[in-house]
């Protein structure tokens, strides 16, 4: 697969609805647009494994206990605790090959294999780490990926909500804390994480392919596309950066001012 057939893939997942969202080949799509021309046959094996696997524990077990056993025990699915910062953790397919990453990558094949079996589950964007919420008779159950899958209680989560700074008031409030958020907004997680990574190391070519992916995957948000812009400027690219805030103008009336004066200060470098 080449970056412009990923590119095509991302545009396509983009349109359409989050009902019928692609989480597993949008992911593997954006995992080929940072690194073409590798072979993503090994993440579907995989997560046809997970679902095979998860479909027999049913019945037998709860299904938090079941996806955490089928994902962390049965295929060895879990965090990297001694190479956290790794770029190969945020990477679909490198994390199939090595069965280690962080959350939000390891929650693509939680939440792919819970769809497939009937599960109720969606990802939990949680303070700097994500989370899955399952579905259960007694009510919602946070999981968490990187920890083998282990049962996250009310009272870590907001030890933990906490921590991350959240107020007293809002770190009590479990019904925000476990707000459960769309396969697509989970995906877009990973590329933020991406991007801040980038962001950080001033590595701007890879800033501006993460961005692009979130722009590809939510066509309705301008922000992505400032921040095309910006990480095209500092590559000297002035005229892609110029194209990138016409793609924002118009999409939100409210950052108009904002868009309308980064396009001038972009434009008059190329006067």
């Amino acid at each position: 697969m080449t970056r412009e057939e990923a590119e095509a893939i991302l545009t396509s997942a983009g349109e359409g609805g989050d009902d019928s969202f692609p989480l597993l080949e949008a992911a593997i799509a954006c995992a080929i647009h940072d690194y073409p021309f590798r072979d993503p046959e090994p993440v579907r094996t995989l997560a046809r494994s997970a679902c095979e696997r998860l479909k027999e524990r049913i019945g037998g077990e709860g299904p938090d206990e079941a996806l955490s056993e089928t994902l962390s025990a049965d295929l060895q699915l879990n965090g990297d605790l001694l190479h956290a910062d790794h770029p190969a953790n945020t990477d679909i397919i490198d994390v199939a090959e090595r069965r280690r990453g962080l959350s939000a990558a390891l929650a693509v094949f939680y939440l792919h294999a819970a769809r497939a079996a009937g599960l109720k589950a969606a990802g939990v964007d949680f303070p700097g780490h994500f989370l899955v919420r399952v579905e259960t008779a007694e009510g919602p159950v946070a999981l968490d990926p990187f920890s083998q899958g282990r049962l996250v209680l009310p009272s870590e989560l907001t030890r933990r909500a906490l921590r991350a700074g959240l107020t007293p008031h809002v770190a009590d409030r479990l019904d925000l804390l476990m707000a459960p958020v769309t396969d697509r907004q989970s995906l877009i997680r990973l590329q933020n994480l991406l991007f801040s990574r980038a962001i950080r190391s001033r590595d701007y070519d890879a800033a501006e392919r993460s961005a692009l992916r979130r722009a590809l995957l939510d066509p309705d948000d301008h922000r992505p596309w400032l921040d095309v812009a910006a990480a095209r400027e500092k590559q000297g690219a002035l005229a892609g950066s110029l194209e990138a805030l016409a793609r924002a103008h118009g999409l939100d009336g409210v950052e108009e001012a904002r868009r309308s004066t980064t396009f001038d200060r972009v434009r008059l470098q190329l006067n």
